[in-house]
């Protein structure tokens, strides 16, 4: 693994994390093309919590609508009030959202960027009037003025996507040849080039000694060539049609792919449809498929036999911590943060708390959502 890659060692620390428990939301993707303020109406606020704002990307992704519900609610029950903005995945739209909070009065920003380059401008207007600013599970980049950064450890997600795959088909045992296909995020998220690394760092070995075969020919050389697999704003659509245009073109007859590296429930979501579409049956016949986020749809498609694990950020353990740290901020007292070395957005290195994920398989929904309540049972038709 090349010196920009190599993953620092990070002591967890723990956090007292999963407090207020937030009830499944709907997996219906609403679109998002109209921003939504949630203004708060605490007593508390007025006398002295302030605004907090909160800026999502996108409200197409279920993951976004519980995290911003949650902070929401977290930070209302704390005495802040909130504003809260989905930006459609609109760059533009985003730094407009957060100029019209800090011109309301924002102590503190929370910010999911959409792209993390582009918001330079706008936070030094933040800076200007002493607006804190969290990043929020993706690192703002090119930009001194992020004060501290709440994520997880986004190298393992891949870690834990690749290591699956090789346990799964043996690898190790010098199982193989499988045909594989390899996915990776949107190449304007920060966060996307380190879940792919993670699983790479695992699978490239097996790519090279021919134990994974990629028909397609789409396996990156190097580090930095993961972008031209990328999907572009994680959208499940567009990773249907690249798997169609893979299937299409790659495969018949007797060629079947037998392993996918999603690294989201989105792009696994998509992929899905295609294999469907091309006449995969769930069971013995369909790929190994991987996904990260733990989404209603593709939960229910892992109970289906329509896709093999997730790698399951429990949000609600983050909105804590960032409501926590905001709260740090706000009285003065130290954040909270254990990893002040690895998380450098060419600029700075910024403060980090990091959280550990979880793999989740068909045999342990129950046992890890369900009975976390995460989601209920009912939800999932169990």
């Amino acid at each position: 693994m090349s010196q920009t890659w190599k993953k620092l060692s990070v002591a967890i620390a723990t956090v007292g994390l999963l407090t207020a428990s937030l009830a499944a939301c709907s997996s219906e993707r609403d679109s998002d093309s109209d921003t939504k303020a949630t203004p708060g109406a605490t007593t508390g606020a007025s006398e002295g919590g302030g605004l907090i704002g909160i800026a999502m990307p996108t409200k197409s992704l279920e993951r976004w609508n519980r995290d911003g519900a949650h902070l929401v609610e977290l930070l209302e029950d704390a005495g802040f009030e909130t504003s809260l903005q989905y930006a459609d995945n609109k760059t533009d739209q985003q730094i407009s959202q957060i100029e019209n909070m800090i011109n309301d009065g924002a102590k503190v920003l929370v910010i999911a960027s959409i792209d993390g380059t582009t918001l330079g401008p706008v936070l030094e207007q933040a800076a200007a009037k002493d607006v804190k600013v969290i990043a929020y599970d993706r690192l703002i980049n090119e930009t001194p003025n992020v004060d501290y950064y709440a994520t997880f450890d986004n190298y393992k997600v891949g870690q834990m996507q690749g290591q699956f795959i090789e346990e799964t088909l043996g690898l190790k045992d010098g199982k193989g040849p499988f045909n594989f296909e390899p996915f990776a995020g949107s190449p304007d998220d920060n966060n996307a080039k380190f879940f792919f690394q993670g699983a790479w760092d695992i699978l490239k070995q097996y790519v090279e000694n021919g134990k994974l075969v990629v028909p397609s020919g789409k396996a990156p050389k190097t580090d930095d060539q993961w972008t031209n697999i990328g999907i572009l704003g994680w959208g499940s659509d567009d990773a249907q049609a690249e798997m169609e245009n893979r299937l299409n073109s790659f495969y018949g007859g007797d060629t079947k792919v037998q392993v996918v590296l999603s690294p989201n429930d989105s792009l696994a979501l998509g992929i899905s449809q295609a294999l469907t579409g091309a006449g995969y049956k769930a069971g013995d016949g369909w790929p190994v498929l991987t996904g990260q986020d733990a989404d209603k749809a593709n939960v229910l498609n892992m109970l289906a036999g329509k896709q093999s694990m997730t790698v399951w950020k429990d949000t609600r353990a983050l909105g804590d911590a960032v409501a926590k740290m905001v709260e740090e901020v706000v009285s003065g007292s130290d954040v909270t943060v254990n990893d002040t070395e690895t998380y450098n957005n060419n600029v700075k290195v910024v403060p980090t708390l990091l959280l550990d994920p979880q793999v989740v398989t068909p045999d342990t929904v129950k046992k890890d959502l369900v009975d976390s309540g995460f989601y209920t049972a009912s939800d999932l038709g169990l």
